[in-house]
């Protein structure tokens, strides 16, 4: 089974809204990934590099996402985005509500944060 089918099969398995525990599923159906507690945050990392941070209290997360396209995405969905906190804005950061998102749009941002801390070879076993 490719890693893009048992992906599949755990978003199958979790109905309604996006939880941590949906953003666990995604991240750790993805290769080279792991889960860290941190200032109680539940963050997931590609060794050192951290690409998805869940906020203490579960209702917005943090992701790696291009640093020139972060404004026109905060501009385009201001009710679903914001910057991250002024001492992370030097990082390829963006932050989004968690009530905001649909389970697809979560799969989406989980998985293309992961690419950006990934090598292209293991980037492509994942559709």
């Amino acid at each position: 089974m490719s890693w893009g089918a048992e992906l599949s099969v755990v978003l199958a398995t979790i109905p309604g809204m996006v939880t941590v525990d949906l953003i666990r599923a995604v991240a750790l159906a993805l290769p080279r990934t792991t889960e860290h507690l941190t200032r109680d945050r539940v963050k997931f990392r590609v060794g050192s590099i951290v690409y998805v941070s869940v906020s203490p209290d579960e209702t917005s997360m943090g992701f790696g996402f291009p640093k020139e396209e972060r404004a026109a995405l905060i501009k385009a969905e201001p009710e679903k985005f914001f910057m991250p906190r002024p001492s992370d804005e030097r990082y390829r950061w963006v932050q989004a509500w968690l009530a905001a998102l649909d389970e697809e749009e979560t799969r989406e941002l989980v998985i293309e944060a992961w690419r950006m801390c990934v090598p292209k070879k293991i980037s492509a076993l994942v559709p």
